[in-house]
């Protein structure tokens, strides 16, 4: 790994680096700049879902079974959402859904409830033992992400942040 040094930080070359590099050096007619970015955020994204799958071992869940049971969690007492709402929240499809809420309510972890509100709907809500669940696993979440963070400044956290969330807007449809 080659460094560089910028002011008084040394940068250490990266792989999208070495990427970047080929790309200009067979195609010198294209503006590689974006992969600048996207690149390390597509990256970064595939190293988070691991670090993640990780947390959530710990736990006894995976991914998706966090997303759905943290949304529940999220939409405070008494925990529970629509069907739709939950596709919402979790960005996948109603097939994907239902046979989601099907093995989380198989595991005690949700359950189906009439709703009072429209006859034939139904409403998914958390169980205590999903509520524990996903409470033990966000605040280990919480404790493996402060420590892979944990190399950079609130300042810095801050920075990414805001930079991030203008890179998100445009995908989010608020």
């Amino acid at each position: 790994m080659s460094r560089v040094l910028i002011g008084t930080l040394v940068a250490m070359d990266d792989e999208v680096d070495r990427l970047i590099e080929a790309w200009r050096r067979e195609r010198p007619d294209l503006d590689v700049a974006p992969m600048e970015v996207l690149s390390r955020v597509s990256r970064l994204a595939r190293h988070l879902d691991r670090a993640r799958s990780q947390a959530f071992d710990a736990h006894e869940l995976e991914s998706w079974e966090f997303d759905v049971l943290a949304a529940l969690r999220r939409a405070g007492t008494p925990y529970r959402l629509s069907p739709g709402k939950l596709l919402k929240e979790t960005l996948v499809t109603s097939g994907t859904m239902t046979n989601r809420v099907d093995r989380l309510a198989a595991r005690g972890l949700v359950e189906r409830l009439p709703d009072p509100n429209d006859r034939r709907g139904v409403l998914v809500q958390l169980t205590p033992a999903g509520r524990d669940k996903v409470d033990a696993a966000m605040a280990g979440l919480l404790a493996h992400e402060r420590t892979l963070l944990g190399g950079l400044s609130d300042r810095d956290q801050q920075q990414i942040a805001r930079a991030l969330r203008e890179l998100v807007r445009p995908f989010e449809n608020h």
